[in-house]
């Protein structure tokens, strides 16, 4: 263990490692957003979620966000995580403070040296670099180091048939998920999932968390491609169309 080392929500970041899993797994960070809808730039947030876990997956600090996003709040969203326009108008607090508590809260996590896991990252951490902008904060430009479970998954298992959603990602691991769609339930079972991940594939991970983020951006890239071919390939979309693999921020 090194003499320096960093508190965050009264955490260390300096513990020891557990035999055969990477050191990062020790302590991570956790974060979701559930929000208006799907476009990073133009949807707002709705409720967040930013955590801590330790080693065992347990949650040892957390924050939870509603805000009301100063729009209307489709249908459709509300049917997925069950906050309607009037809960948010009611009970949400202004978009502006929520969004630099979030800003602030991972920034406090990421200084740290602490990984923050997301899953599918670029949404959530796209969205809310959009929603800094609109509001006049500083946003998240190169959040690093930065951990997506999907992005992993796709990579160390990438034959395996079958829907890639949290849910059935998180039951491939036999990680418990309850509420999904709801931003804690979501980022803690993201987190929980990060750390199976890291167990099951110790023997080919990365060294480090910022190494393993380095790699993402690659392994993120060359699936965007892959799964553009496909989509070429069955007519889904025009050959001359891309998906957009940037990550973490797109």
């Amino acid at each position: 263990m090194s003499e320096a080392s960093h508190t965050v929500w009264g955490m260390r970041s300096d513990v020891l490692p557990l035999f055969g899993r990477p050191e990062w797994v020790e302590v991570v960070g956790v974060f979701d957003l559930e929000t208006t809808g799907v476009d990073v730039a133009g949807d707002r947030i709705v409720t967040a979620y930013v955590g801590v876990l330790d080693a065992a997956g347990t949650v040892v600090r957390e924050r939870r966000w509603l805000a009301d996003p100063g729009i209307l709040i489709p249908e459709a969203a509300s049917a997925i995580h069950g906050i309607t326009t009037a809960r948010a108008r009611a009970d949400g607090r202004p978009a502006g403070e929520v969004v630099r508590e979030i800003v602030a809260s991972l920034r406090g996590l990421l200084d740290a040296g602490i990984p923050v896991v997301a899953y599918n990252a670029a949404y959530d951490f796209s969205l809310l670099h959009h929603e800094a902008l609109r509001n006049g904060i500083e946003p998240l430009d190169s959040p690093a180091p930065v951990i997506d479970p999907l992005v992993m998954d796709k990579r160390y298992d990438r034959y395996r048939r079958g829907k890639r959603t949290l849910s059935v990602v998180a039951a491939h691991y036999a990680v418990r998920l309850d509420d999904a769609h709801e931003a804690s339930a979501d980022a803690i079972a993201a987190g929980r999932v990060a750390q199976a991940l890291a167990e099951r594939y110790a023997a080919w991970l990365p060294g480090s968390a910022q190494e393993l983020h380095t790699r993402q951006i690659g392994w993120a890239r060359a699936q965007a491609d892959s799964l553009t071919e496909y989509f070429i390939r069955i007519g889904r979309i025009d050959p001359h169309d891309r998906l957009d693999g940037t990550w973490p921020v797109r």
